[in-house]
């Protein structure tokens, strides 16, 4: 019912946003009950709200990937409508793509593929297999092994591999290096002094000694060890043919005896060939009337035409150091032949040497008369000419009997410590260890550079179980023959060189005007090559492959050959002698391949024993 003049009326709300009056209610309902909520109440949700949050990402990384994903289609989709994508320059519409992180300089991981793969994956989360990996240490060195028990390449182990590529193709470049310079010194021989004793490079002759092709078959070993075939073959053929022994000519006992019969005996042990050995044969027994004298020390000379022998003609003596060091090559063709005389022969030297009187601290004189067998020019003592060998022949024997003969070592022993004790001096400013000479009681500061064979054979004692200490001194006076070279302008050693002994002085090393000529002598190359086989320590190649560089710099003829030299301190002129002796190509060239290889059974130090022309002879087997 409606009542005259009272307004009455119905209020209707109208919800203009459909929804959101209810919603506002709703989120002013919460507040409201937020806002009645302690500060500690609203603390301890926020806590937990947060720390559900982290769990969520710790747990489910992958959800920021597939929000990235989701993203990269997005805007994948924005390029499929003609958009331009990341990475795409805007010129001439032409896209170009970034260069791939993996190629970018500075930005290339290390380590094999399958090592960086493993990582990726392992970002990966979810997606990630699990690999079981352990770390173990072998030699001080850390490797990765898998559980299934395979070795994991690791940055190290690729480094390694390279490294010792690296190495490899460094050998190999020396050793061709080494071959290359043979092949030079082989062609000015062959080309001008082909079956003759010795090439004269620069004039494009020959010089002649005994007649009897003396470079040709001291480089035969040294062909066959540097695996020189085809040069090898041309002189084999040679000698098949052209060598005869049948001449009327005079020769030297120790040169001859070291050169020729060392040569041919050592070229039958390498190659088998009886060919050698007949030679071999044939030369000895033309050598032995050198041994018919009245006290069985040989003469220096025989005619191996008509079996005369005599004693230089201004001397009834002879050099101790060549009657002394022809014992390796006559023991061995007694062994060969099974004719004892041979080394009946050199041994009666040996055990009357061993008894003379007139040695200082088991120290020799230079010279020994043939007619009494008595030591003569007494009371000069020197490693170098004339005497060297002998020390180097002592331990050698011993060696090559199989270390039974036990005054050979005696002597050999007593005389390092007479060079210890009387011949040992330092030089000034860098104290260099070095080996003078001792003349009726007065130290001279002198040395040959032939003592430097010193230092190989102290390191070849030691090697065959002599005291340290013989290495020790060895890897001292190794540095000091490097020196001699090193000193020099040249970079090669003169023939002699005298150590200055006075405080304050500014070179270690004076040389004489005469004693600066360089012969393209081994003795340093030598001992360099038994010190880095028995130490492996490489900066014995390095002085090696300088002093080789230095002789191709400087002794080097362009037409073939190799020539001595006058001067080593003058790089400008070093003034060429025209003259290759044989032992550049028996020995120098020898020793520098040998000290450059790496294999260590290439002329086995315990199978085979040096004479001193470097022709390898075997070591003796034990008697059982």
């Amino acid at each position: 019912m409606i009542t005259p003049g009272r307004k009455d009326f119905v209020s209707v709300a109208v919800d203009e946003s459909g929804a959101y009056t209810n919603g506002k209610q709703r989120k002013q309902s919460y507040w409201r009950k937020w806002k009645q909520l302690s500060s500690l109440q609203r603390s301890l949700i926020l806590f937990v709200l947060i720390l559900l949050l982290i769990s969520a990402i710790v747990v489910y990384p992958g959800l920021l990937t597939r929000w990235g994903a989701q993203s990269d289609t997005v805007e994948r989709r924005r390029d499929d409508d003609g958009l331009l994508s990341r990475g795409e320059m805007k010129s001439g519409g032409k896209a170009v793509l970034p260069e791939p992180p993996s190629e970018k300089k500075g930005s290339r991981k290390r380590g094999p593929p399958a090592l960086q793969n493993r990582s990726q994956n392992k970002v990966n989360g979810s997606e990630a297999q699990k690999v079981d990996v352990k770390v173990v240490v072998e030699d001080g060195n850390k490797s990765l092994i898998s559980w299934r028990g395979a070795a994991i390449k690791t940055d190290k182990d690729t480094d390694a591999e390279k490294k010792e590529s690296e190495d490899s193709s460094a050998v190999e470049s020396r050793l061709e290096a080494v071959r290359e310079a043979f092949r030079h010194a082989w062609k000015g021989y062959k080309d001008f002094a082909w079956g003759h004793d010795e090439l004269k490079p620069v004039s494009k002759s020959y010089t002649e000694w005994f007649g009897l092709g003396l470079t040709l078959i001291d480089a035969l070993d040294t062909m066959w060890i540097l695996g020189l075939k085809k040069e090898f073959e041309e002189a084999r053929q040679w000698v098949a043919t052209h060598l005869s022994f049948e001449k009327n000519v005079d020769v030297n006992l120790f040169e001859s005896t070291i050169r020729i019969l060392g040569g041919l005996l050592s070229s039958y042990h390498l190659t088998g060939d009886a060919l050698f050995l007949e030679k071999a044969k044939d030369i000895g027994s033309r050598l032995m009337p050198a041994f018919n004298t009245p006290s069985k020390i040989p003469y220096s000379d025989v005619n191996i035409g008509s079996g005369v022998a005599h004693p230089p003609r201004w001397t009834s003596d002879s050099t101790v150091a060549e009657v002394t060091s022809i014992q390796l090559e006559f023991r061995e063709l007694s062994r060969l032949t099974g004719d004892p005389k041979y080394q009946d022969a050199v041994m009666e030297i040996m055990r009357r040497v061993h008894k003379l009187e007139g040695k200082h601290d088991g120290l020799v004189p230079m010279f020994i008369n043939t007619n009494n067998g008595q030591f003569t020019h007494l009371g000069v003592y020197t490693l170098g000419a004339r005497a060297d060998s002998y020390y180097e022949y002592l331990l050698k024997q011993w060696i090559q009997g199989g270390k039974t003969e036990t005054e050979l070592l005696e002597d050999y022993m007593q005389a390092v410590e007479g060079v210890k004790k009387n011949l040992l001096k330092k030089s000034s400013p860098h104290d260099l260890t070095f080996v003078g000479e001792l003349s009726h009681g007065r130290f001279s500061p002198k040395m040959d550079h032939l003592v430097c064979f010193l230092p190989g054979t102290l390191a070849l004692g030691a090697h065959n179980g002599l005291v340290a200490e013989h290495m020790e001194l060895a890897q001292q006076l190794m540095e000091t023959c490097y020196q001699m070279y090193t000193q020099m302008e040249t970079g090669l050693s003169p023939e002699i060189v005298h150590f200055n002994m006075q405080a304050g002085s500014t070179q270690d090393v004076d040389v004489k005007p005469a004693d600066r000529h360089n012969l393209l002598r081994p003795e340093t190359v030598e001992s360099l090559f038994y010190l880095y086989r028995f130490t492996k320590d490489k900066k014995y190649q390095t002085w090696g492959w300088e002093i080789f560089q230095n002789f191709n710099k400087y002794t080097r003829v362009d037409t073939g050959g190799y020539t001595s030299i006058n001067n080593v301190r003058d790089p400008k002129s070093p003034s060429p002698r025209d003259k290759m002796e044989s032992f550049f190509l028996g020995e120098t060239l020898k020793y520098f391949y040998l000290l450059f290889s790496d294999n260590s059974d290439l002329i086995n130090l315990d199978t085979y024993i040096f004479n001193t022309e470097a022709h390898p002879l075997p070591i003796w087997p034990k008697a059982k």
